[in-house]
């Protein structure tokens, strides 16, 4: 059986200066930015505006926000440094150095827990793989805007402040437990 060889012809040479200069393409995605500029400038029909400390943003039920440690009624930390969150992280954001209490009956504890919030993607594959309920992504509280890098790495002593919620605790079951009010995530 006999190979036919074809003969292709390469599209740059087929086409002129203008076109290998992408100038056409550049001109044709000039005028739309230019067309939308004017379009919101003058008639204003496609700007929104939203006047954030007066008008708030309604987020959709299952909206997921910043990460928050919860703690047990002593102040410890609730993590055990299990490592599953971590592992369970498609981005490989978060950081967990495992420490051993003095005490041999008390299980061990993350001495550092790191979250690098530009890597996150904020699936909430950590919070569904915590077998403690230790951590939770809380809908009403956002990540401070910054301007450096190691700002968005949030540590043990950040994670675990309430972001202005009634309380870090966490509850189990969710129930009043001695006068602990429930907090929703």
């Amino acid at each position: 059986m006999a190979v036919r060889v074809v003969n292709v012809r390469r599209a740059s040479a087929e086409m002129n200066l203008a076109e290998q200069a992408y100038l056409p393409e550049i001109i044709k995605g000039l005028g739309i930015t230019m067309r939308h500029f004017f379009a919101n400038l003058f008639g204003r029909k496609y700007t929104v505006t939203l006047n954030y400390p007066e008008e708030r943003e309604t987020y959709a039920e299952r909206y997921r926000g910043h990460h928050r440690l919860t703690i047990r009624d002593d102040g410890q930390v609730r993590c055990v440094a299990c490592m599953c969150c971590s592992t369970a992280c498609p981005t490989d954001c978060i950081t967990i150095d495992a420490a051993e209490h003095t005490d041999k009956n008390i299980e061990k504890f993350p001495e550092r827990f790191d979250i690098d919030l530009l890597r996150c993607i904020y699936c909430g594959f950590c919070v569904e793989a915590c077998p403690c309920d230790a951590i939770r992504m809380d809908t009403q509280a956002h990540v401070v805007p910054r301007m450096d890098r190691p700002g968005f790495v949030v540590d043990k002593v950040n994670l675990m402040e309430s972001h202005g919620l009634k309380t870090s605790k966490a509850v189990q079951g969710g129930v009043k437990h001695q006068g602990v009010p429930t907090d929703e995530h």
